[in-house]
């Protein structure tokens, strides 16, 4: 794939493309190279490595003013005329880069490679940062796992697998299907699709709204048959169910390689509406704990990427949610401070907090012009997450559909629910990414319309469904501000061997608008183990106890909590078929009929973490 060496010149910036660079194992990516023009001596160097074309647009290269998205080649070529050579590389079997493409497969390796090299190039002083977002965040931590001579800082947006399985890839147990749709929609860009016409049509004639109801697929019973290199990973990732030596790569979790992970300053950008947010909070608070290099967090109300948009899904936070204007001038700002501040110690950078935390809350819940309704919320500095002490305040589920913080009284209480996985509980927005055309990531009503997918009339609120069982408090008196994850312990019992549970935590306003803030996920056969399942015994009760993604909210007057409780949420997850047996292979699916007790022998509660209103 790759073309001859050549050198260009724009606007000061001499830029060489087309520079190949061997792996440990031969394969040879191809880089461009920036690098001030007429600049003879050593300068610090900044790599991204991507698997979008590495002179293509970037539909996060955005700011307030200016929100028409940039080439990944002219913010490299700004970054250059800043005094940094920088270096842009495609993928493995990406673009100009030879090898096979399999998701995520090699990033560890190549990266490490890639930025040893780039270190011991002439025209770099042996000092390398690293930048990108998603995919481009996670091979920046790939990388660091190994610890390659050189890396001196990273800028992590929305990315970074600390555990893959956990968050990513999977969730509790169960497949998150934004998998499925960013194969499909790279499959059809892909450079091998483009050459080929038969391959393209094969691609572009298939409905992922119509196959992502006969789940699961098979080796060419996919609309990835066209696309073997893409299909294969994915049934790799649905097949894989158990934790194990798959998903325990430094590529997809560099939980388990802590403490090789490079010791250099790293800046974690995350949002609360995106697939990454908890993953982007354990890294951090790891990074913290066990290295001695400065880490610094930034944490918007945003959606994947969105950072210079004030709001998430149908839901608005005010003008000051932007990154641009209350964290830094603009996303660009912000990277080149970070990386001044350790590649150029004359630039004398006034150093940033630490931790710049949105918290939710506080709008008057009215729809703005847009139709969007106004949640607001204001930005936090501090130290660490969370930014202000917190106290794990109980709430007790009640039969009569309540929420409080008395304990259950009755001998014997409980709610059932069904779950059929051909008529799963339609996703409403929430931490997701790649989703389209099924699903929107961000905050929205919890009630089904016409044209979301999944719903059928007659539409409404989620809470009414019968697969649903819904709880909430009384209008709140005082403010309460949540500023992490829920924990939550529910006692179940289930006439199935496996069955899953989905819960949606909900800032419901007094208009009756149902705000989702975060949802926890759990297939119940990893109730104790995730290398070591264990089918359910129909009938018998289970104390489960499931974590929440975080949030940080306020919850103001007149509002009150809402917890819902279901075991679908699809199309964000693959419903569960009931039967307990092999995941990600074809099997008959059986309605669940599942029942959570709420006694004083099994008082089914959540923990949330609430701020002190006086901090």
């Amino acid at each position: 794939m790759q073309s001859s060496t050549a050198t260009l010149n724009r606007d000061g910036v001499a830029v060489e493309t087309n520079v190949p660079i061997a792996m440990r194992d031969g394969t040879v990516l191809v880089a461009d190279i920036y690098r001030p023009d007429g600049v003879s001596h050593p300068l610090p160097a900044l790599l991204q490595r991507t698997p979008y074309d590495r002179t293509g647009l970037a539909m996060a290269e955005i700011s307030v003013v200016d929100p028409t998205p940039r080439r990944r080649s002219d913010v490299a070529a700004k970054f250059a005329r800043e005094g940094y050579v920088v270096v842009v590389q495609d993928c493995r079997g990406r673009y100009g880069s030879d090898g096979e493409f399999s998701k995520y497969v090699h990033e560890a390796e190549d990266g490490h490679d890639t930025i040893e090299w780039v270190a011991r190039q002439e025209w770099c002083d042996g000092r390398v940062g690293t930048y990108g977002l998603s995919y481009e965040a996670h091979a920046q931590l790939a990388a660091a796992c190994l610890n390659p001579r050189g890396l001196a800082c990273m800028a992590l947006d929305s990315g970074g697998f600390w555990d893959a399985f956990q968050a990513g890839i999977r969730q509790g147990g169960c497949l998150e299907l934004k998998q499925l749709t960013w194969a499909i929609k790279h499959a059809r860009l892909a450079p091998e699709t483009l050459r080929d016409p038969a391959r393209r049509a094969a691609l572009e004639a298939e409905r992922i709204e119509d196959w992502v109801w006969r789940w699961p697929w098979s080796e060419g019973n996919s609309p990835l048959a066209a696309a073997p290199e893409f299909e294969d990973y994915v049934l790799q990732q649905w097949r894989h169910a158990e934790d194990g030596p798959f998903w325990q790569r430094p590529d997809l979790c560099a939980r388990r390689y802590l403490h090789q992970i490079a010791d250099v300053p790293s800046l974690l950008i995350g949002s609360w509406y995106d697939p990454y947010a908890s993953t982007t909070l354990a890294t951090f608070d790891a990074l913290v704990a066990t290295k001695q290099s400065q880490m610094a967090l930034v944490m918007g109300p945003w959606t994947h990427g969105r950072r210079s948009e004030s709001y998430a899904g149908d839901v608005e936070f005010g003008a000051n949610a932007t990154l641009d204007g209350s964290v830094a001038r603009d996303y660009d700002a912000l990277r080149l401070d970070w990386f001044a501040r350790w590649l150029k110690p004359d630039a004398r950078i006034v150093p940033a907090p630490n931790v710049r935390v949105f918290v939710m809350g506080g709008g008057d819940g009215r729809d703005d012009k847009n139709g969007r309704v106004m949640h607001g919320g204001t930005w936090h500095d501090a130290q660490q997450f969370p930014p202000a002490p917190v106290t794990k305040l109980p709430f007790y589920l009640q039969r009569d559909g309540t929420l409080t913080e008395d304990v259950p009284a009755e001998d014997r209480a409980s709610l059932g629910w069904t779950h059929d996985p051909d008529h799963p509980v339609p996703t409403i927005g929430g931490a997701m990414a790649s989703g389209a055309p099924l699903m929107d990531a961000g905050a929205f009503d919890q009630s089904t319309r016409p044209g979301l997918f999944g719903a059928t009339a007659p539409y409404g609120p989620l809470a009414d469904r019968d697969d649903v069982l819904s709880f909430e408090t009384a209008p709140l008196s005082q403010p309460m501000t949540m500023l992490g994850a829920a924990e939550l312990r529910l006692f179940v019992s289930s006439d199935r061997p496996d069955t899953d549970l989905v819960v949606r935590l909900i800032d419901v306003h007094p208009s009756g608008y149902a705000m989702n803030l975060c949802h926890a996920v759990l297939r119940l056969r990893y109730r104790d183990s995730f290398t070591a399942p264990s089918l359910l015994e129909p009938g018998k009760i289970y104390e489960i106890a499931l974590t929440s993604f975080p949030t940080a909210n306020r919850f103001d007057v007149g509002h009150r909590i809402r917890v819902e409780i279901a075991s679908s949420s699809f199309p964000h997850f693959d419903p569960n078929p009931g039967t307990g047996g092999v995941q990600g292979m074809p099997d008959v699916r059986h309605v669940a009929h599942n029942r959570l007790y709420l006694d004083a022998a099994h008082a089914s509660h959540m923990l949330l973490p609430i701020a002190s209103e006086d901090e």
